[in-house]
Parts: C-alpha cells; sequence; structure tokens
C-alpha cells in the first residue's frame, strides 16, 4: 500500500471509538524501509480553527487494521504530542 492511499483513510481509535483524522505525515526508518510512526494533526485551537498546537504519534505496532475506508488504532493514552518533541 502506498503512503498517498493512506491519507484518504480516517483515522479511528477502537479503545474509546474517537476520530482521530487523516494523516499528515509519516515517520520512516531510511535503514530499513520500515514506516514508524503515523502523523495525525491533533485538534484545532478555537472551534477547530486557527491551526493546530498538537499532533498525534501513532506507533506502527498501535495499528490494528487497515481497511478500505478506515485505518483502526489502539491508543492508551490517547495523548497529543506538540511537533517539539518528536
Amino acid at each position: 500500500m502506498r503512503i498517498g492511499d493512506m491519507k484518504h483513510k480516517e483515522i479511528i481509535n477502537t479503545l474509546d471509538g474517537a476520530r482521530l483524522g487523516y494523516i499528515c505525515d509519516v515517520e520512516i526508518d531510511w535503514t530499513t524501509g520500515q514506516v514508524k510512526k503515523l502523523v495525525v494533526p491533533g485538534p484545532g485551537k478555537v472551534m477547530g480553527l486557527f491551526g493546530r498546537e498538537t499532533e498525534y504519534l501513532i506507533p506502527w505496532e498501535n495499528i490494528k487494521k487497515i481497511g478500505e475506508d478506515i485505518i483502526l488504532v489502539e491508543l492508551h493514552d490517547g495523548m497529543p504530542v506538540k511537533p517539539e518533541e518528536y
């Protein structure tokens, strides 16, 4: 599967049913060529507007199922991570 195809699939947390959004970027291990993490923009600052303060970093191991329209992930804490922290 291509990363471009994955960007059109919505990310859903299976633990609480939360809709996290769509992939905006990926983190790749260039030595092995494997995808390490998916990056999904977090909630907007003011009513979903005016930029985003945080992002979700979803490790590849937390992906449970990739379907035709959605990607099911398991995020135990569901905590967004600020971009400068990764």
